[in-house]
């Protein structure tokens, strides 16, 4: 199996996960700006991994504006962010409808990894994002589930990453 793991990281925690996918397949891991996608052509398998921001997998559209290119490669995209697993069905739909207008294509398999978040470490623009989204939540005189949940995700405040999440992952690759 010839293959590749591509990432591209803002906070370091899709990068380990990339190094972890690489390390189990024997894949080359590199970060998303040092590949192009004429040599992307040159593998049969293409894992690509990216933050969540908004729903929104960090540079994933490296993957989906040559999806024609690549129909005939297996591709596992996954992103990291720090939505608890156990809720994932809720981001999943609108990951899938931000990410991907017309559907996910047959070849590609979405999967989600809790990565980090310390406070201390996120940009200016990061820590604005969460005190606007915190306080929009807040505000709310009803707010549902999701929406009390992500007013705590918002100060939420460590390393969630754990390898033993990439399993599946791994099992679709190689099955």
């Amino acid at each position: 199996m010839n293959g590749v793991v591509i990432y591209k990281t803002k906070y370091g925690s899709t990068k380990q996960y990339a190094l972890w996918i690489g390390e189990e397949l024997g894949f080359k891991v590199v970060e998303a700006k040092e590949i192009t996608i004429d040599e992307l052509e040159d593998y049969d398998t293409i894992i690509y991994g990216g933050g969540l921001y908004a729903e929104v997998i960090n540079g994933a559209s490296f993957i989906t504006k040559n999806i024609d290119r690549l129909k005939d490669k297996k591709i596992a995209i996954y992103s990291t962010g720090i939505t608890p697993l156990d809720c994932r069905d809720y981001y999943d739909k609108y990951v899938i409808e931000k990410n991907f207008k017309t559907g996910v294509p047959e070849n590609i398999r979405i999967f989600n990894f809790t990565g980090k978040m310390i406070l201390e470490e996120l940009s200016m623009v990061h820590r604005a994002a969460l005190k606007s989204l915190k306080k929009i939540m807040a505000s709310k005189k009803e707010p549902t589930e999701m929406e009390k949940l992500l007013i705590e995700l918002c100060d939420a405040d460590g390393d969630f990453s754990d390898k033993n999440q990439i399993g599946e992952l791994i099992e679709y690759i190689k099955g």
